[in-house]
């Protein structure tokens, strides 16, 4: 029932039907399909809270004729198309990888966690090597930070009235792991800039390097071996520092 509930946990969370069918790779018409049960029953995005178990009970009592393997085949067909390049790849690069190689290059339209589902069950003998052979880079302390966006759902503004997109700002540590998370409404230059001063302030220091994932705020062309960094972005880096008198740690 995995992939069905997906589709309703993503929605359920204030996706678009069209949002969902993008991220997860199926078609509209099976979006619409399987959601049109839940809407019937009344159920509507932003209730109270729901677990995968609670889908997975409702799901059940709606389509009983379903099989759970028969669910499966909604995106599973897309990916043994490649699974002679995905085992070439096993064993070199972690699945995280291979999983946006083929979103990036090739055009999979398929969820990272479909993705690593379809890998355990179908490649559990690559996936054993994979965990031996797969080297994580080490990281010296205070050498770098690394800082991405992740969505968190939405968010209902109770003085507004309004229906808001949240974002997680997230700098993470690799060396010690540590993270640090701050909840954003915008993904502008100023968000991005405040987020990196009050990370610099909880880690109390700043890396020697910054590492952002092509995100347009912090890198405007990408680039494997010469990434142009946004200027505004270098310079906030400098200024905040300063301006928190903070240690280069």
């Amino acid at each position: 029932m995995v992939d069905i509930t997906e589709i309703y946990v993503h929605w359920y969370a204030g996706r678009s039907k069209s949002a969902v069918a993008t991220s997860l790779g199926v078609d509209r018409k099976t979006v619409r399909k399987y959601l049109a049960a839940a809407e019937a029953a009344g159920i509507i995005p932003g209730g109270p809270p729901m677990s995968t178990e609670d889908w997975a009970k409702l799901i059940k009592s709606w389509f009983p004729e379903m099989a759970d393997s028969t669910l499966r085949q909604i995106t599973w067909p897309e990916i043994d198309k490649h699974r002679d390049y995905i085992k070439g790849l096993l064993g070199t690069v972690t699945v995280t990888t291979i999983h946006q190689r083929l979103r990036d290059e090739h055009g999979l339209k398929v969820s990272i966690s479909a993705f690593r589902r379809w890998v355990h069950a179908t490649l559990p003998e690559e996936m054993s090597r994979s965990r031996v052979t797969v080297l994580r880079r080490q990281f010296e302390p205070a050498a770098e930070a690394q800082i991405d966006y992740g969505f968190l759902g939405q968010w209902s503004n109770p003085r507004a009235g309004k229906r808001h997109r949240i974002w997680a700002f997230v700098m993470v540590l690799p060396c010690s792991r540590h993270m640090f998370v701050r909840p954003v409404v915008h993904l502008d230059q100023h968000a991005w800039t405040e987020a990196h001063v009050e990370a610099f302030r909880y880690f109390g220091g700043a890396p020697h390097r910054l590492v952002p994932d092509n995100l347009r705020t912090g890198v405007d062309k990408p680039d494997l071996y010469d990434p142009k960094i946004n200027k505004a972005y270098a310079k906030a880096r400098t200024d905040t520092i300063d301006a928190l008198d903070l240690k280069q740690t």
